[in-house]
Order: structure tokens, then C-alpha cells, then sequence
């Protein structure tokens, strides 16, 4: 319950809840963090079922209660359970077990069939502060169809270190047609075959083109630019690129190291600020710019609840100078790849037709998308790949993506 207290109420997101799950074993954080975001992916579901048994809204906390337990029983949790866990749950809290009868009351009426609409009443619809703007660039019906794809959630997409087939079969996993695999049913990621062995690392389908699109080849000199969580920097040194991996974040560069140890991986990293980085001549360049993260929304139900969109602007002025900066790094010759896991055409349509502007001796290079599994109509106006949570359905979807590759005018 912390936990939606601390995104609905505080505007925190769920990564930040490390600290007060202090003392929990794995399973148990993995199970916390899971029911959190089931109910925040049926937050506005949940409200209009309480909505028609209640008339007075209680306590943020209460609210959270009877949400979680509206949600669960909708989906199917044992009805007598999660009732009497609740309200045990509420009476051990000594401001609000006064208030465990209207929790005993609620849920009940919800176990008895005031949840049986549930199935029936629409699908969960984004915050207007987002909605908007989404609509506006990509039109109602795609974007209802984005949430659909967040409100169904995310499978796990992984990235094989070498042979596809081998790891697909040994994690029962499905082979996507860009050469990732997708696991519908996983359980703990760190329990899974080949995980310890470092044979394979997690990363969405989408976030894995960018490097493909590269075709890294061993020796070039290559450049990640705030490289955490580090994916792209697997992908490289697999591939047998000569990488240099830079991120601000002392932590996130730590747990880049692990998963390189783990792997068998070898790459330099760089804790600092990628403005200030300044070696020059590099073959491939990846700038995973730091974004509104809109189009990981399936992963991260709790984004639009602990973001009002105030800070993107700031992050839209960041990215072009990152760009501007990176491409000064780059060997005449050489490629960079900007991306964004965002929906919004500021930070990836916009952000390149404008760049493009200031720096006429560039270009996009679109003949770098031209890869299995990614269809022609993804190609945008300017060059760019624009991915999106409602592309490939009836495989379940993928995240929201934009990707350009760069070159110098020939």
C-alpha cells in the first residue's frame, strides 16, 4: 500500500521504492511491486466500481486499500483472501482501523457482484495532461489503441549474447521476428536458465533496434552515451565494438559493471556527465537521451500518476544539446543513433527535423531500419523509426520507441 501512496500521492515512481522494501526477500518485492502496478493499470476502473458504492471518498490510504482489493478481485483473487487480509492489513494500522468496516463492507459488495462490470466498462484511458497531446499527434484511435497495450501490461523481452534458437528453447520463449525472445510466463528473472551464465540480458524488442540498426562490428570505436541501464552497451561488446559507456549515475554504472562481469562483456566505463565527455573520432555513437520514458507506460503503469509533464520541456532543451555535442564526436565517417523511448514527436520527429536545420551537413540515414520483422510504414517523414506500444498486437506489442540514425552528408 506504501507503495501507491507514494506514486498517487506523492508523485514518486515505483523504481524509487527500494528504501521501504528493506527486509523483503525477492519474491516478496517482486510480488509487491506487482500488485502496485496491476492496480495502477486498473486505477480508473477500479474508481468507477467504488464510485457507485460509496458517496464520500476516504482516506488517500483507504482509497489505495479498496483499489487493490477491488482490482484483485476483479481479476480473480480468492474472494475470502483478499478480504480478510485487508481488513487485518487496515486493522493493524492504528490511523485507520476505525475504518476497517467500511473496507469489510466495500470489498464484500465488490466479491458479491458490484465487481462483475468490470470486464464491460472501457479500457483504463490515460491522464488528459498526456492524453491530449498524444491524440493530437497520432490521432484517438491509435491512441486508444496504446491503451490497450497498457492496460494488457508487458511480456519480458530479452536479448540472446549469441545462438537465438538455443536460448528460445532452453527459456521456452517465443523468437521475435528482429531476433529478440519474448517470455509470456517468467516468474523471477534471476531464476531463469541461462541467467547466471550470462547467456542472455533483459531488454524490450524495441530498445534492442537501435543497436542493430548500427551493425556493430568488432573494432570500431564506439561511443554509448548515457548508457545505463546498459542494454545497448551488451549489445556493443558483443558484438565486438571497442565501446566506451558514459552515465551520470555512480549506481546505474555499478549495476552496468555486474551485468558486463555477468555476461563476460568487457567495456570502459565512464561515470560523467555527457556534455563534458570530449574524446573525438568515434565509428558509432548511440544516445539513448534521457526523455519522458512515455513509451514504456505497459512497463511503468505508474508514470502517469507521478508525472504531470512539468519537466519536459527541460529534457526536450537537454536532448538537443546532447545531440548537438554528440555529433561532434563523431569520425567523418562515422554513425550516431539518437532514440528516445518516448511517444512524443518533440522528442524524436521534431527533435531531429530540427537538428537537421542546425546542422545541414547531416542527414538521417532510414536504409539502416531495413531490418526483419520492421515494416516500411514505421519510416517517418524525416527519416526516423517510430515505434509504438500498439505495433505488433498479435505478438504483445512492444514499447513506445523513436530512433534516428545519423551520418554526415557524403
Amino acid at each position: 500500500m506504501a507503495l501507491l501512496d507514494q506514486v498517487i500521492g506523492q508523485g514518486r515512481m515505483l523504481s524509487e521504492s527500494s528504501r521501504m522494501m528493506r527486509g523483503m526477500s525477492a519474491s516478496q518485492r517482486a510480488e509487491a511491486q506487482r500488485l502496485a502496478a496491476d492496480t495502477l493499470r486498473g486505477l480508473d476502473r477500479a474508481d468507477r466500481l467504488l464510485s457507485r458504492v460509496m458517496r464520500k471518498k476516504p482516506p488517500l490510504h483507504i482509497r489505495n486499500v479498496l483499489r487493490l482489493g477491488t482490482v484483485e478481485l476483479c481479476q480473480g483473487g480468492e474472494a475470502h483472501g483478499v478480504v480478510s487480509d485487508l481488513v487485518a492489513y487496515v486493522s493493524g494500522n492504528r490511523r485507520y482501523r476505525h475504518l476497517k468496516g467500511l473496507v469489510n463492507a466495500v470489498l464484500r459488495q465488490m466479491a458479491d457482484g458490484a465487481g462483475k462490470p468490470w470486464n464491460d466498462l472501457r479500457i483504463p484511458r490515460l491522464p488528459k495532461w498526456l492524453r491530449d497531446p498524444l491524440v493530437e499527434a497520432w490521432g484517438n484511435g491509435a491512441v486508444t489503441a496504446m491503451e490497450a497495450a497498457h492496460f494488457k501490461g508487458a511480456p519480458l523481452d530479452i536479448t540472446p549474447k549469441a545462438d537465438v534458437e538455443r536460448t528460445a528453447e532452453q527459456l521456452d520463449g517465443i523468437p521475435l521476428p528482429t531476433g529478440s525472445i519474448r517470455l509470456n510466463d517468467f516468474g523471477q528473472v534471476s531464476t531463469l536458465p541461462g541467467f547466471d551464465n550470462g547467456d542472455w540480458w533483459v531488454q524490450d524488442a524495441a530498445a534492442a533496434l537501435a543497436v542493430k540498426a548500427l551493425d556493430p562490428r568488432p573494432g570500431l570505436r564506439t561511443l554509448d552515451l548515457c548508457a545505463a541501464p546498459g542494454g545497448k552497451t551488451l549489445q556493443l561488446a558483443a558484438a565486438g565494438a571497442d565501446v566506451i559507456a558514459v552515465d551520470l549515475s555512480e549506481k546505474r554504472i555499478e549495476r552496468l559493471r555486474e551485468n558486463l562481469e555477468r555476461t563476460g562483456l568487457s567495456a570502459n566505463l565512464v561515470v560523467g556527465d555527457a556534455l563534458d565527455f570530449s574524446e573525438t573520432g568515434f565509428d558509432l555513437i548511440v544516445l539513448d537521451a534521457p526523455c519522458s520514458a512515455t513509451g514504456t507506460i505497459r512497463r511503468h503503469p505508474d508514470l502517469p500518476y507521478a508525472k504531470d509533464g512539468s519537466d519536459f520541456a527541460g529534457l526536450i532543451a537537454l536532448q538537443a544539446q546532447l545531440l548537438d555535442h554528440a555529433l561532434s564526436l563523431l569520425a567523418p565517417d562515422g554513425k550516431l543513433m539518437y532514440c528516445t523511448c518516448s511517444l512524443l514527436p518533440d522528442e524524436g520527429e521534431v527533435q531531429i527535423a530540427e537538428l537537421l536545420e542546425r546542422n545541414p551537413e547531416f542527414r538521417t540515414d532510414p536504409g539502416a531500419f531495413d531490418l526483419p520483422g520492421v515494416s516500411k510504414d514505421w519510416i517517418t517523414e524525416e527519416g526516423g523509426l517510430r515505434l509504438r506500444p500498439d505495433y505488433w498486437p498479435e505478438l504483445g506489442g512492444m514499447d513506445g520507441f523513436y530512433m534516428a540514425c545519423l551520418t554526415h552528408q557524403p
